[in-house]
């Protein structure tokens, strides 16, 4: 899978690209704001780690916008599920700290180890 990143911690975004890399799957863009994220999704991805909290803004309306063309994505944030707007409750929430594990299996379309 063709995959970006949007992490604005240099440490946990290479840690993910090390992550989804060792699955197998390609790291497409590695963004650390959200006009980087922008300009990245030009071509679409087949899946997005998103964290919440960047400092240009929240992650939601890149969220939202994901969620209508249909590109899974998952959040991955020290953030709590439970503040994430309604409308996104439904995505893949992955808490920080994460476990190798939690990144690899919400890469599988059924939430079980995907490589």
């Amino acid at each position: 899978m063709r995959i970006v990143i949007l992490e604005d911690d240099p440490l946990i975004a290479l840690d993910l690209q090390l992550i989804v890399e060792g699955c197998g799957h390609e790291v497409v863009g590695l963004c650390g704001s959200l006009a980087d994220m922008h300009e990245q999704l030009s071509d679409t991805p087949d899946f997005a780690f998103l964290d919440v909290d960047l400092p240009d803004g929240k992650s939601f309306e890149l969220a939202a916008g994901l969620d209508e063309r249909r590109v899974p994505f998952a959040f991955v944030s020290g953030s709590r599920q439970s503040e994430l707007p309604e409308r996104l409750r439904h995505a893949r929430f992955i808490p920080k700290p994460y476990s190798q594990a939690a990144i690899r299996n919400s890469l599988s379309p059924g939430h079980r180890i995907a490589c």
